[in-house]
């Protein structure tokens, strides 16, 4: 849907640029500094390499071995984190094994290509988690070539819930919250297991969501602990839902949640950023646009909406413990969500039937989400790092210079160059780019830095991006 948004703006901005071009020719209103600023903005709208292995990724989507998973998932009862751990049938102990047994099974397809383990905290003393209970996450590591330190990262929710958030014991099916971000997981970790990348793929199944995000935050702890370069965390929580409890049915549609300023920011920072901006630009933002423009390109028939909120209103998720240390992290999501298939104990009222049954699944929109997260963590594993250190100058001046440090020649062999990125300030997505070669500086000549937001991508040999970088802290992605 949006290529043609694309399409029309880019069209629609030649002939304003014409008229405007025409105008300063014929009332002598524009000086020849302004129309060769128009002229050069222009002729640098958005060029990007198709890539037939990210196509071949998103068509390798199965909405059949997502199905199987889910039912497999839903089959245990209940997913509860204070649920049975010893029975085989039952409960969430079963469940993580036969998720660590799935990444395994796919790891022994692809050589050995995956590091499986699980993962895990003791939690007490909380007021969903009261007593002693092992939190207990299943990570797939697919380890990068060149750049195995640099990560990005799918994951899903492996527990589920009634109505009492307490209730560990009655049937919780959990089909689409979350039984259906972690099929997505394992489909992702099936087809993406068949390539090599430059960079680490994560593959996490989280637990512990529904009592207080407690998996999300045991993992962003080991990451920051381990040193971890965690460049993207894609969170997926509730991807399978086409049918809104407003009425709406629709499956060409899903939401994108990005926090804006990041939550690590120090006073000093906020100050600057005050002058600066950087507001619509953190690094989940970016990671957002990223997103957006490979549901564009790769993704038939899906249009994201990013949404400028950490999560829905007053609500969370387990993109939240990363944010909370910094990391980019955003929500990838059905758009419109059904409230009576969300924790709720399976019932009949009013003739109104509750639950988060299978039947509420549909298993081809939770397939084109997950090729949606396959394509845009293939193509940020196999783009070199994003730049770091990116800064920019140009106050009281006809140009725009942006600079940034160079990427480290042994993690990014693949690295051809560099791409600097601008838009109007009130724009959504980055309008306009110029590969600028391999170069740590450049310069846009009559483009003002007063009118317009700007970034830095590094791009490889192949035509692969990774996300824009905004200048300053209030963008960076870190070393």
């Amino acid at each position: 849907m949006k290529s043609s948004y694309y399409t029309l703006r880019k069209v629609s901005l030649g002939l304003i640029t014409g008229s405007l071009v025409f105008a300063a020719t014929t009332a002598s209103m524009l000086s020849s500094k302004a129309v060769q600023a128009i002229e050069n903005t222009s002729t640098s709208a958005l060029q990007f390499t198709d890539q037939t292995d990210l196509h071949n990724i998103a068509q390798a989507m199965s909405a059949k071995r997502i199905e199987t998973d889910i039912r497999t998932l839903v089959s245990f009862g209940t997913r509860h984190t204070l649920s049975e751990t010893e029975s085989d049938v039952r409960g969430i102990g079963a469940a993580r094994r036969w998720i660590k047994s799935e990444f395994d099974k796919i790891s022994a397809e692809c050589g050995g290509c995956l590091e499986v383990f699980y993962q895990s905290q003791v939690i007490s003393g909380e007021r969903r988690i009261p007593n002693a209970t092992e939190v207990v996450n299943v990570i797939a590591i697919q380890k990068g070539t060149s750049d195995p330190t640099r990560y990005v990262m799918m994951s899903g929710d492996i527990d589920s819930r009634v109505s009492d958030v307490m209730d560990f014991s009655s049937d919780s099916p959990g089909a689409n919250d979350n039984a259906s971000g972690v099929a997505g997981t394992l489909e992702a970790a099936r087809v993406l297991s068949k390539y090599k990348f430059h960079g680490s793929i994560v593959y996490a199944a989280l637990s512990g969501e529904e009592q207080g995000l407690f998996g999300g935050k045991i993992l962003a702890e080991h990451a920051q602990k381990n040193n971890w370069r965690l460049k993207a965390v894609l969170n997926n929580d509730m991807i399978g839902n086409i049918e809104g409890v407003n009425g709406v049915i629709n499956n060409t549609t899903a939401r994108i949640f990005a926090e804006g300023t990041r939550q690590t920011e120090s006073a000093e920072e906020a100050r600057l950023r005050r002058f600066t901006g950087g507001e619509v630009d953190s690094p989940s933002r970016n990671l957002a646009r990223y997103i957006d423009l490979m549901a564009d390109r790769y993704i038939a028939n899906l249009d994201t909406m990013v949404i400028y909120r950490l999560d829905r209103f007053r609500r969370g998720g387990h993109h939240r413990p990363f944010n909370d240390l910094g990391y980019a992290g955003v929500r990838i999501m059905e758009t419109n969500e059904n409230y009576n298939r969300q924790h709720q104990d399976l019932r009949t009222e009013n003739g109104i039937v509750y639950g988060d049954t299978i039947d509420g699944v549909d298993f081809d929109y939770a397939a084109k989400l997950t090729a949606l997260n396959a394509v845009s963590l293939a193509g940020m594993a196999n783009a070199p790092t994003p730049p770091a250190k990116v800064s920019i100058s140009g106050a009281v001046q006809p140009s725009t210079t942006l600079s940034w440090a160079a990427a480290d020649a042994d993690q990014n062999p693949q690295l051809k160059g560099y791409k600097i990125y601008w838009r109007l300030t009130d724009a959504p997505q980055w309008q306009y780019s110029k590969y600028v070669g391999k170069v740590t500086e450049a310069t846009l000549e009559n483009v003002v830095i007063d009118n317009y937001f700007f970034g830095v991508a590094s791009v490889s040999e192949d035509g692969y991006e990774s996300p824009v970088v905004y200048p300053g802290a209030a963008g960076a992605f870190g070393e």
